[in-house]
Order: structure tokens, then C-alpha cells, then sequence
């Protein structure tokens, strides 16, 4: 038994993952381009992420993240898309307790390495993280992200954080998909490889 865990997220074409939903979301570091997103959202953006959650059999969430979800999802009703992701197993990652009303919540107290993979090796399936800046990139040096889904929009936005910032652990990825939707949204998918390898056009 052990879990695969797909990173799923937004970003810029020069990788920021910053505040994509709306102006105010995560506007820390004085971030001035919240929103960035929706005027690229499609019929084809709809189709890809309503995937994700079906084939995904847990979501996990780092805390900013999760008081993000959990302030809207649990209100949308079930025909507009609130069944699946409400229905699901929820795992919220966090160095302090904390309680979670939202249905199906589990909080993981402590540092996420060790939190994450041992809820990797208890469960089975797929375990989605949305978002969640700072958990992914605990999750990256720990070498815990078997997979990689990308939403890469045509936008360039010069700051903010990103999906992979400096001094991210090295790793090589293989791709194993590619697509694009009307709205020119980049969807890239890589599974984790091991180490870069390395060579010379010399």
C-alpha cells in the first residue's frame, strides 16, 4: 500500500504560483497581480481540473490553502461541483494544531516530510496538493512529489513565489503529456525521474 502524490497547480510562464484566484488571496510580500487566472478560464480549464478531482482519491493542503477551500467549497452545492471535493478525503498540513469543520478533514501536525510520508505509505490511491506554495517545496526537497501536473497560462508577471524558487532540490522529470486549451492555457504533465543527468553539447 502507498499513495501517489500529484502536485496540481497554476502558473505564470515565468513559474509564479502566486495568488492566481483574485486580488487579495495572497498578496504577501506586497504580491500586486491576484486575480491572474480568471480571464483565461475555459470550457477546456473546466474539463482538465473536473479530471483531477475525479481520478484523485484525497486532496492535500497546506494551511493557507486549506482556509481558502474551506471558506467557499463547503457552500457550493453538489450539481455545481461541491460533491466530489467535499465527498473526498481532506489532509491538511500544519506545524500547530488546529481544528478543520470542513467534512472529511485530517489534520497532520509537524513537519511535512515526515507527516506526508507516512501518509503516503498508510494510503492508497491518488493524493492531489493544490496549491500550497510552501508545502510543495517542503515536499520537493524531501523528494515525496511522484508527479507533476501543470496549468502553465500565458501570462508573465515578473514576481511573486514560485513553483520552483531558488535553491529548489534539483530533480529530473519525464513528460508524459501535453495539450493546450482554447485560451492558450499550457497543460504539461511529468512524472519525478530521479536526478538530473547531466552532459555537454561539446
Amino acid at each position: 500500500m502507498a499513495s501517489r502524490l500529484v502536485v496540481s497547480t497554476f502558473v505564470s510562464l515565468d513559474g509564479v504560483m502566486q495568488g492566481p484566484g483574485g486580488p487579495g488571496e495572497d498578496d504577501s510580500n506586497g504580491f500586486p497581480h491576484g486575480g491572474w487566472l480568471p480571464p483565461h478560464v475555459d470550457e477546456g480549464f473546466g474539463r482538465i481540473m473536473g479530471e483531477q478531482f475525479e481520478r484523485a482519491d484525497g486532496l492535500l493542503l497546506g494551511r493557507r490553502s486549506y482556509d481558502i477551500l474551506a471558506s467557499h467549497w463547503p457552500h457550493v452545492p453538489d450539481e455545481e461541483g461541491g460533491a466530489k471535493i467535499n465527498s473526498m478525503a481532506k489532509y491538511v498540513v500544519t506545524r500547530k494544531p488546529m481544528n478543520a469543520e470542513w467534512r472529511n478533514t485530517q489534520v497532520l501536525v509537524g513537519e511535512a516530510a515526515q507527516t506526508v510520508a507516512e501518509l503516503k505509505r498508510s494510503t492508497d490511491g491518488e493524493i492531489l496538493v493544490q496549491g500550497s506554495g510552501d508545502l510543495i517545496r517542503s515536499l520537493q526537497e524531501a523528494e515525496l512529489v511522484d508527479e507533476y501536473r501543470l496549468l502553465v497560462f500565458p501570462v508573465v508577471l515578473g514576481q511573486g513565489k514560485r513553483l520552483f524558487a531558488e535553491g529548489a532540490t534539483p530533480a529530473g522529470l519525464k513528460l508524459t503529456g501535453a495539450t493546450a486549451t482554447d485560451a492558450g492555457v499550457a497543460y504539461l504533465t511529468y512524472e519525478w525521474a530521479g536526478k538530473p543527468v547531466y552532459g555537454s553539447v561539446v
